[in-house]
């Protein structure tokens, strides 16, 4: 197999209708109707993406939600303190500088284990902490 160097140079010496077949091959979907110069910069991508991973889950999150326009999450960075009164208590979180999130004294994974630890079910943590909120509709 050749390296990843390799593949990426070969694009630039393909036709418009090799690259369209390398597409539908590498893809399994219609090629898009874009420039070859274009075409070429997407298989790239979708070459280097299936080599190192692709996008992360967050941010494939973070760009499905502004794709939607619906909501809007702020980050949760290191150092920052999330207070949330549940059930008449309040719940003080604070984010550590690995990203991770404590509260009562232990470690969590996530903001939306904690919000499960404190109410006993499933939420978004963003959500059950206030980082997430609705966009404003602007009437047409």
């Amino acid at each position: 197999m050749r390296g990843l160097d390799e593949t990426l140079a070969g694009l630039q010496a393909m036709s418009s209708h090799e690259l369209r077949a390398e597409w539908v091959r590498l893809t399994g979907t219609p090629r898009p109707r874009i420039s070859p110069s274009l075409m070429r910069l997407a298989l790239a991508w979708e070459i280097q993406a299936r080599a190192h991973g692709g996008l992360s889950r967050t941010l494939q999150q973070k760009l499905e939600q502004v794709a939607r326009g619906r909501t809007r999450t702020s980050a949760a960075v290191p150092g920052m303190r999330l207070v949330r009164e549940w059930n008449g208590k309040a719940h003080v979180v604070t984010v550590g500088e690995d990203g991770g999130v404590s509260w009562n004294g232990r470690a969590y994974a996530s903001l939306s284990a904690v919000a499960c630890a404190i109410t006993g079910t499933r939420w978004s943590g963003p959500a059950f902490f206030g980082l997430k909120s609705r966009k404003q509709q602007v009437a047409a």
